[in-house]
């Protein structure tokens, strides 16, 4: 028998030729196919590009081919680089990296776009072109309404989750004083009867006040001064919009918290108004929000260019306030991870509870005085149990006026009031109502809620998902009531179900939180610009990124 060896020689020797053939082969193919790959990535590492992403909060950055540079979507040089918007997508997946030379790329629902770069000592602010777009509006999660108590469990969920975008970075001197200011906060002492608060009126008064303090302390905001005006910079102190202007107006004229150097900041305001970007963009016909998202993002890109702050965190020490209608499909694409301070807090469209703040809706009449008028009448001088009169906007409204127009003496809902002298105003209504009913109009949001709080009537908020302004430190329970709005067929049955004690205690703790809703053209101490701007605070303090 042949041996084991000599077996295995005779082999060799039959077919080394053929085995020599087949491993060159084999090389030959495996040269040629890296060579192609090697050519095609090194032809998509020449543009810089957007990724869709799958989450509007999360994150993604790489590392930029030069140092310094951002990407800015220009359409004359795409033209010139033969690209177009939406025809070139990367099979290249790409790493986190925590390094100063990175991109930060705002996650956003629509198409990518070649963008050309630009360095950030030559960047300029591109106007968007105006043509034919898609029109880009959010879609509204199918979501069932939600009660108050529903609510306070998805706040308390939020604030115990793990962090919308954890992005590495190292903490700053401000980061630090944040830490700090967020364990005095948790580990305020109780306190049962504070003499400047209505402690029923707030969740936690103790962790509200030694909050508050802070931030009278501490808090440092950069402003951005990059944009031009009427957009930036240039607040609207009148009309329903008038909320954001006051604001604005008031945090560019503090000297307490607002700092020069962004170094020290603890947050980062990008003061556009969105009354003006929507007059600025609107073209009669066209609802489209593309030209606005594409003016935002350039904005964003500009600033990230220009200063470390906004990739440093991905955006999330920014904050904006804002209050039309549309500002959620403007901004989410633009300005995913920052503070969204919105009249429109719709938890079905983009608003994120534990992070934004749901900003109270205010219709200003006058620059000069901003503060309304307040409505002190006795209970026995009101005897209209429930009013509502406004125009018919979005499916509640007429739903309601169907259900309940006409029907009882003591039930005054209609459409917009008559403009005459012989009839009741609408503030002489809302002061002799018991209960002011307050619907979503084509949004969540409306100036009726503050209105009914200022005449010291009731308010029944009837808007599913609608998060009320201050929410995260307003106890809410307290001073108004929620229907659902597959309840308005049972409006009357419910509201007559609320014993006389229980409406007496409403009315009374929403005349002890009237202060907190108000402006006052020179800022005080608890009302309505302190107690945004302590939202705001409290939510940067509270976040983990």
């Amino acid at each position: 028998m042949i041996s084991f060896h000599k077996f295995i020689s005779q082999f060799q020797r039959l077919y080394k030729s053929r085995i020599r053939r087949l491993v060159l082969a084999m090389t030959l193919v495996a040269l040629i196919v890296f060579g192609f790959q090697s050519s095609s990535l090194s032809a998509i590492k020449s543009v810089s590009i957007e990724l869709p992403l799958p989450s509007s909060q999360s994150i993604i950055s790489y590392k930029s081919e030069e140092p310094r540079k951002i990407a800015v979507f220009d359409p004359k040089e795409s033209e010139k680089n033969g690209l177009k918007e939406g025809n070139f997508q990367s099979p290249m997946s790409l790493d986190i990296e925590n390094t100063a030379e990175n991109i930060s790329v705002s996650a956003r629902s629509e198409k990518p776009k070649a963008d050309a770069i630009v360095s950030a000592d030559s960047i300029k602010f591109i106007s968007p072109v105006h043509q034919p777009e898609k029109k880009a509006k959010l879609k509204r999660k199918r979501m069932p309404g939600m009660t108050l108590q529903e609510m306070n469990l998805l706040l308390e969920k939020s604030r115990f989750s793990p962090p919308l975008a954890r992005i590495a970075h190292r903490h700053s001197a401000s980061d630090l004083q944040i830490l700090e200011a967020k364990a005095q906060i948790l580990s305020a002492l109780p306190t049962e009867n504070d003499r400047d608060l209505f402690s029923p009126g707030f969740r936690n008064v103790s962790m509200f006040k030694r909050s508050y303090e802070l931030m009278e302390k501490v808090l440092k905001v950069y402003v951005y001064t990059e944009g031009d005006k009427p957009i930036f910079r240039q607040p609207e102190l009148k009309g329903v919009y008038s909320s954001e202007g006051w604001f604005m107006k008031q945090l560019l004229a503090s000297q307490r918290f607002v700092v020069k150097d962004p170094s020290k900041a603890h947050l980062f305001y990008v003061p556009f108004s969105s009354s003006t970007l929507r007059s600025s963009f609107f073209i009669p016909g066209d609802h489209s929000h593309d030209r606005a998202i594409e003016y935002l993002k350039n904005y964003t890109s500009m600033i990230a260019g220009k200063y470390p702050f906004w990739n440093r965190t991905g955006g999330a020490d920014h904050f904006f306030a804002a209050c039309h209608d549309w500002v959620p499909d403007i901004t989410v694409p633009t300005m995913g991870n920052s503070i969204a301070a919105i009249c429109n807090a719709d938890l079905a469209v983009g608003f994120v509870m534990g992070r934004d703040v749901s900003l109270p809706e205010t219709y200003v009449k006058r620059e000069n005085n901003p503060s309304p008028g307040t409505g002190r009448r006795a209970t026995n001088k009101r005897p209209i149990l429930a009013f509502f009169a406004g125009k018919m906007h979005g499916y509640l409204r007429p739903m309601l006026v169907h259900h309940w127009e006409n029907k009882y003496p003591d039930m005054k809902i209609s459409g917009a009031l008559a403009k005459n002298k012989t009839t009741m105003t609408y503030a002489e209504h809302m002061k002799s109502s018991k209960y002011c009913i307050c619907p979503r109009g084509s949004d969540v949001n409306s100036p009726r809620l503050v209105e009914a709080i200022l005449y010291e009537c009731v308010p029944v908020i009837i808007s599913d998902n609608f998060v009320p302004p201050l929410f995260e430190v307003l106890n809410w329970e307290t001073f108004s009531v929620v229907v659902l709005e597959k309840d308005v067929p049972r409006l009357r049955e419910i509201l007559l179900s609320i014993p006389m004690k229980r409406y007496s205690a409403l009315r009374t703790a929403g005349k002890k939180v009237q202060r907190h809703f108000i402006w006052h053209s020179q800022p005080q101490r608890y009302d309505l610009f302190h107690m945004v701007l302590h939202s705001i605070w409290l939510s940067r303090v509270l976040q983990q990124f």
